[in-house]
């Protein structure tokens, strides 16, 4: 109920003017209500002279039950899906973000086009042929919904090929990406902002601020440059037409080198978001070895008394008071040396010879020590295995330690 009412407060304009809990049928009979419960609801909203629409927290009813209620209560009757919608339509920013919510409308535009040719239908006496085309008035406007989604899947496709040779060209630098998931509003923004310092990022309080898979540039503490990744936040039963029209965006996930899983442990309900979070990485059919690496984080503590993590590995910090964000991004450093097979060296290399412009083109060097007594020079690197091998291949006597 508290997150049903979180949705309706994230609209403009929207508020909650009351609220009740009372057992439904299956959402795909004609009326999901008993009788007796219909009617005290009908009496109910009867009663509240400001109420302009009705929202049930069901997944998903279908157009000829929408019909029946708005005729019986006179007001609009919205559903979750419809709410998600409308919520993710407010806060879509970007091209992709329209297409795949233009995408999400479809199943819902026929859903209202057969209820609405069915009463005409009735009204008519039968469906008419529109003159002139051989087609009804039904065929005509599915056929047209039909190719209005082939277009926006095919300007999908297209984001999604850039994405792709953006992500090759991401690979080919080396840089490390960490996506940043978890259920919404639990302070994944606020989080990368904290670890990146990029003063441009705004977080928002607010269910689905983030729409859209945006990189950001971090360092960790051996300097090692890696991309954070800000990820669309997850909910309970997020309808299924939902999950796939993102799954484009979702689908970048597969391409990390390490998951953070943010969690906001102030929340009542903080453990059933995590399994809802956990069974969509999972339908996203994830590498085993992601999911097993992945760092859990439970954000928010600045706002509990004391708390220590009940479960094994988790790490406790405040993104917006910065508590424990250096044991973060160490726990993140070990995990992404790992999963990229690179380790942190501090290699002696003599100056006169080629091993220094080597280390800087097969390489990140992250210091250079000058020892001017000798010729040489102590210099710390981020390098692959297989680079490091074939270093040691072509300068066999140079000297090495970890730091």
């Amino acid at each position: 109920m508290a997150e049903a009412v979180a949705l309706v407060d994230t609209l403009q304009n929207w508020t909650v003017l009351d609220k009740i809990i009372i057992p439904t049928k299956n959402p795909d009979k004609k009326l999901i209500f008993g009788k007796g419960n219909f009617e005290a609801l009908t009496e109910k909203i009867k009663k509240l002279p400001h109420v302009t629409a009705v929202f049930l927290n069901v997944e998903r009813i279908s157009s000829v039950t929408k019909k029946e209620l708005e005729d019986a209560w006179g007001v609009k009757v919205f559903d979750r899906y419809t709410v998600v919608l409308h919520i993710f339509r407010c806060n879509a920013r970007t091209k992709e973000a329209k297409l795949q919510i233009a995408l999400a409308e479809i199943p819902l535009l026929r859903s209202n086009l057969k209820t609405e040719v069915s009463h005409l239908d009735q009204q008519r006496g039968g469906s008419r042929y529109i003159m002139g085309s051989g087609e009804t008035f039904m065929e005509i406007q599915n056929r047209l919904l039909r190719e209005k989604e082939l277009k926006i899947r095919s300007a999908l496709e297209k984001l999604r090929r850039k994405r792709s040779l953006l992500r090759t060209q991401r690979r080919k630098r080396e840089f490390p990406i960490i996506s940043v998931m978890g259920y919404t509003n639990c302070g994944k923004t606020t989080l990368i902002k904290a670890l990146t310092g990029e003063a441009e990022i705004q977080p928002r309080d607010q269910l689905f601020a983030t729409l859209d898979i945006t990189a950001h540039a971090g360092y960790l503490p051996s300097r090692m440059a890696v991309i954070y990744v800000d990820t669309i936040g997850f909910l309970t039963d997020l309808p299924h037409n939902l999950v796939e029209s993102f799954s484009a965006t979702l689908e970048e996930v597969a391409y990390s080198d390490l998951l953070v899983h943010v969690r906001d442990i102030t929340h009542p309900e903080t453990a059933l978001q995590k399994a809802s979070v956990l069974s969509v990485l999972r339908n996203l059919n994830l590498p085993s070895h992601l999911l097993e690496s992945m760092v859990e984080v439970h954000n928010k503590v600045d706002l509990k008394e004391s708390y220590e993590p009940t479960e094994e590995n988790a790490l406790a910090i405040s993104a917006l008071r910065g508590h424990g964000l250096e044991e973060l991004k160490e726990e993140i450093e070990k995990k992404i040396l790992k999963a990229t097979g690179k380790k942190i060296l501090t290699i002696t290399v003599n100056l006169q010879g080629p091993q220094l412009s080597w280390l800087y083109k097969e390489s990140a060097v992250q210091e250079v020590e000058v020892m001017p007594d000798d010729g040489t020079a102590r210099v710390k690197v981020i390098i692959s295995n297989s680079a490091f091998g074939r270093y040691r291949n072509l300068f066999p006597n140079s000297k090495f330690f970890v730091p």
